[in-house]
């Protein structure tokens, strides 16, 4: 924790100095000022140097959850954020939680606070505290948001696991098929050229493809996969780019089905927990578009939310378009009628996470035999073009 040297008065004038741990400026001047100081120099004179850690979305609900439970117990806000503070595994979180603390203490309400630290504490966290804030149902709101949170950590998992084993099995098929092509097929090459017979086509063609990958062609295809990935990562990273990319992913055959799942079980969960937070309308629906992780989602959302602006429900504007289907739209429409939008929401939510969970099985148990005929079928051919020259020499010596 840095150390900083400060100078002041007293209430009566007199000159004190001295010098504080603490982990922020601002958090001296506020510990200064509970002792009858008023601060006039504050330096900081070294630190302690800690290594920077990622926050990751389990350290925010471990806190999250354990910051409102000890709300719910009585603990004012100050203290269980100095507990927290110190207790983090996380020192990074730890640090910004101090900082959060010494900024409450100077009267700045915990929302404004936290939205100081974006990279932590999103939007739609900073939306839901201060709703619970302004209700006086913060606990309920923490605790809400913890759940919240960890759904969608479940959801991110799904998705992530899918893509595993495929992944895995994809890599280990073309590292076996590279070896093969560039360390074993030379040599066979170099025998079949000392036998001086014709070889037959499959053959000669692994040696061309071995002789191809081995030399330049096979720098070409590596620099070539590289470019493409990086190439695409900063198209999307323009405006125009993500929305074409986005809208791609959602037209596949396979995966579209699936991303179109996750973020329809995204949208309805946060604008269901923002509702039922306390959160305006208009306000969630603008939450929602921003953390949708979809550019051609988002900006449906947004055109969803011009419309309620002007008056109209929220299932109208969305039946116009393709992102949702018939059934989201119709029970949004019953929750809408019924004065329980919010209930609702969270009903789609858990059953749309539980047909990514279908998707993501289904996904998975079409990939596995696809991978393991691709890689069959072509250790097989070069398999089969080896051993052809050797079958035409052995029909030649009978």
């Amino acid at each position: 924790m840095p150390n900083f040297k400060w100078t002041g008065k007293t209430a009566k004038g007199e000159p004190k100095s001295g010098e504080m741990s603490a982990a922020s400026k601002d958090e001296v001047i506020a510990a200064l000022r509970r002792q009858g100081i008023l601060p006039s120099v504050v330096t900081e004179t070294g630190a302690k140097k800690v290594k920077k850690q990622k926050v990751t979305d389990k350290d925010v609900v471990v806190f999250t959850r354990q910051f409102a439970t000890m709300f719910i117990a009585g603990i004012p806000i100050v203290q269980g954020l100095d507990i927290m503070s110190k207790q983090s595994e996380n020192k990074t979180l730890g640090s910004i939680i101090a900082q959060i603390k010494a900024d409450v203490e100077t009267g700045t309400t915990l929302a404004d606070a936290m939205k100081k630290h974006p990279r932590v504490f999103d939007d739609l966290f900073v939306n839901l505290v201060a709703a619970g804030e302004a209700g006086g149902v913060l606990d309920g709101v923490l605790l809400r948001l913890a759940n919240y949170m960890e759904k969608s950590m479940k959801l991110k998992k799904k998705v992530k696991g899918a893509m595993i084993y495929p992944s895995i099995v994809v890599t280990v098929a073309v590292l076996v098929i590279a070896i093969i092509m560039i360390f074993v097929i030379p040599i066979f090459a170099k025998i079949f050229g000392e036998m001086g017979s014709q070889l037959p086509a499959p053959t000669r063609s692994v040696i061309w493809l071995s002789d191809f990958l081995s030399g330049i062609g096979g720098l070409m295809i590596l620099g070539g996969i590289v470019g493409s990935i990086f190439g695409i990562k900063q198209y999307r990273r323009t405006e125009i780019g993500r929305k074409k990319t986005d809208a791609i992913l959602l037209k596949m055959p396979i995966i579209g089905d699936l991303v179109r799942k996750v973020a329809v079980a995204r949208f309805t969960r946060t604008l269901g927990t923002l509702l039922n937070s306390g959160v305006p309308i208009l306000d969630a629906l603008d939450i929602c578009a921003r953390s949708s992780g979809n550019k051609v989602v988002e900006e449906v959302v947004f055109e969803v939310r011009k419309e309620v602006s002007a008056g109209k429900t929220v299932a109208e504007p969305m039946s116009k378009t393709d992102v949702f289907p018939p059934m989201v739209t119709q029970m949004i429409n019953v929750g809408e009628s019924t004065g329980a939008l919010d209930q609702m929401l969270v009903k789609i939510a858990d059953f749309y996470d539980d047909e990514v969970d279908d998707s993501v099985g289904n996904l998975t148990t079409m990939l596995e035999p696809m991978l393991m005929v691709f890689l069959g079928t072509a250790v097989g051919y070069i398999v089969i073009a080896l051993y052809l020259p050797i079958f035409k020499m052995g029909e030649a010596v009978k």
